[in-house]
């Protein structure tokens, strides 16, 4: 198999309903723009406390692009598909 092109991290915590919502909409979104192209690594900070950390996670949920580079980050339930499309440098802005 194909290395992920997209290593995607989905910062939550716990299972609320904005939660499941970034996850759903970041599902919805990779599955139409990048099919067979992406992983996706849901962090509970509920159980992991310490993993936001390492990416300087304040706010969530927040998405952490690590792959391709520059690592992206964008915050929020991931609703608003343009932002996430262009915070994620799948399409261009405008």
């Amino acid at each position: 198999m194909k290395k992920a092109a997209y290593r995607l991290k989905l910062y939550v915590a716990g299972t609320t309903p904005k939660s499941l919502e970034a996850f759903a909409n970041l599902k919805k979104i990779c599955e139409e723009y990048l099919k067979g192209q992406y992983s996706i690594e849901v962090i509970d900070l509920i159980k992991n406390p310490k993993l936001a950390k390492g990416d300087q996670i304040i706010a969530i949920p927040t998405l952490v692009r690590h792959l391709p580079e520059p690592i992206k980050k964008i915050i929020g339930d991931l609703s608003n598909k343009e932002k996430v499309l262009v915070g994620l440098n799948i399409i261009n802005k405008g």
